[in-house]
């Protein structure tokens, strides 16, 4: 499947996770938390639309394993959204990043849709 946006997925565990995938259909970044329903997914999305530009984010080199991977930690520091995957160079995670806030920059822009989040599907 291509095309930008938001997707709600069911985890394993039967709660809703969201993932955000560029205009390509490869998946930019997913939800660190899980959710009780697609509509409480969608809205922590919303919020993290809101916070895009003063999002800042943690790049950590993956525990037993090459790569970088990106976090952005809440306030809590608990995380909010991270990386889909490992990198190969801490370069490119952080590019991985700057674009995964562009994405989120062109979504404030647009629209929102019913649901509460920008760019809403499934």
């Amino acid at each position: 499947m291509r095309g930008e946006g938001l997707f709600t997925e069911r985890a394993a565990n039967g709660r809703f996770q969201w993932q955000l995938k560029a205009m390509n259909g490869r998946v930019v970044a997913v939800s660190a938390s899980v959710y009780d329903s697609a509509g409480d997914a969608e809205r922590a999305f919303a919020e993290l639309v809101a916070l895009g530009p003063v999002l800042v984010a943690r790049i950590t080199h993956v525990r037993g394993g090459p790569g970088w991977t990106w976090v952005v930690p809440g306030a809590r520091g608990n995380p909010l959204v991270k990386s889909s995957r490992a990198y190969e160079r801490y370069a490119t995670c952080q590019n991985a990043f700057r674009r995964f806030v562009a994405l989120l920059a062109r979504m404030a822009e647009a629209a929102p849709l019913p649901g509460g989040a920008p760019g809403a599907g499934r």
